[in-house]
């Protein structure tokens, strides 16, 4: 039987623990230095900041903070999400559909108009992400990135106006964007 999983925004003392789920699941350091650098950035937003919690472990993270939108040097804010995490151990659960969810429906709730990722567009349009070139939103990705892998899920105070480059902060440059 799978244990309940409980959704929460982070706490101080999940920071260790998030660091865990996030390395693990990237297999990599520099996500978990993205989310550390986005905590200490004004582009932060606490209760955007959500983790999973099952049987008293953090199993799952998500994070929407704010980026740039840059439209012909004029910039406004806008929400991205990024980095999801599940732990390696408890991964096909829907834990991470729940984050993705949960943090979408509290963006929508604080008056977000959209949110933006990069991610797998096998995966994200089952929560209403949908490429966001047609929409023009334009995010620069990696080589190695399909273009459809740029996304936005419009919310409801979204403004087809909202157009641009997204301008990716500066916790970002240690993944190189």
């Amino acid at each position: 039987m799978t244990p309940e999983v409980v959704i929460r925004a982070e706490c101080e003392d999940d920071f260790e623990a998030i660091g865990e789920v996030v390395r693990l699941a990237f297999r990599s350091h520099v996500e978990g230095r993205i989310v550390r650098d986005i905590r200490a950035s004004d582009f932060y937003i606490p209760e955007l900041a959500l983790v999973a919690i099952a049987d008293d472990q953090v199993v799952g993270h998500v994070m929407v903070s704010h980026t740039d939108l840059d439209s012909d040097g004029v910039r406004q804010q806008i929400a991205m999400l990024s980095p999801l995490a599940v732990h390696p151990g408890r991964e096909r659960e829907g834990i991470g559909g729940r984050l993705v969810r949960e943090v979408v429906e509290r963006a929508d709730a604080r008056g977000e108009p959209l949110i933006v990722l990069e991610g797998s567009p096998l995966y994200y349009p089952r929560f209403g992400f949908r490429p966001s070139v047609p929409e023009g939103i334009v995010i620069n990705l990696p080589d190695w990135a399909p273009p459809e892998a740029a996304m936005m899920i419009p919310l409801r105070a979204y403004r087809p106006e909202l157009r641009g480059t997204v301008v990716y902060p500066p916790a970002f440059d240690a993944a190189t964007h």
